[in-house]
């Protein structure tokens, strides 16, 4: 079954290319199904590659899923400002929402100096 994601996000093309279904809002609301909604708090700074990959990997399953992306506000120096208010919502955005599952990235802190890390 197909991924839900927006179809300009820059991981429909690289999944199209892959042959991995994926599937606009159109067209899922036009099926009579309830899709697995999945949140992703992406907090690598590599936003687009991140996506990527996890939009592959819940892509290649039997459901219908939809993925959805989160940040935190903090501002990200591998990603465009634009990328991320086209694609993420932020914790007031999805406060009220109900998903079946959330998946948090890690963020390659072992790169930097501990007393650096804002926790």
């Amino acid at each position: 079954m197909p991924i839900k994601i927006p179809s300009n996000l820059p991981a429909t093309r690289v999944l199209q290319e892959e042959n991995i279904f994926v599937m606009d809002t159109k067209r899922a609301k036009s099926q009579n199904i309830r899709p697995l909604r999945i949140l992703v708090l992406n907090l690598m700074p590599t936003k687009i590659v991140t996506e990527t990959q996890i939009a592959r990997l819940i892509g290649n399953t039997a459901l219908q899923i939809e993925m959805e992306l989160m940040t935190v506000n903090r501002p990200s120096h591998h990603t465009s400002m634009e990328h991320i208010i086209t694609f993420y919502k932020t914790f007031p955005d999805v406060r009220d929402e109900y998903y079946d599952g959330m998946i948090i990235t890690g963020a390659p802190v072992e790169l930097m100096e501990f007393e650096d890390v804002d926790y």
